[in-house]
């Protein structure tokens, strides 16, 4: 399908998983699971409120993989949409995590 409206579209494929995490915002802080992830970006499940527009800077902190920083792409529904900083160090960070940590997350019920 030819992408008409110039919009940017996903560069990799994304993962399933489910990840616990903790996202800073400012000085708000909230629990999350990380339900998708990529090298590029990962979707976040929020347990709570955070108030983080789009072009917002977090911080995702989890076991897994560390602290990662990230720009808000999108947040609609109790989920935010984030744009990892494609630095030195979240690379490897990324690579080790998809290494050593990743399990593909299947959904449990199949109609």
């Amino acid at each position: 399908m030819s992408n008409n409206l110039n919009m940017d579209g996903r560069t990799s494929p994304r993962s399933r998983c489910r990840v616990d995490s903790r996202v800073r915002h400012l000085k708000q802080e909230a629990d999350a699971r990380v339900i998708n992830i990529s090298r590029t970006g990962l979707a976040l499940e929020l347990y709570s409120q955070l108030h983080a527009a789009a072009g917002s800077s977090v911080v995702i902190e989890n076991d897994d993989i560390g602290l990662i920083e990230g720009t808000v792409r999108w947040n609609r529904s109790g989920r935010l949409g984030i744009q990892i900083k494609q630095n030195s160090n979240s690379l490897a960070k990324l690579a080790a995590y998809f290494r050593n940590f990743h399990k593909e997350v299947r959904p449990v019920l199949t109609r």
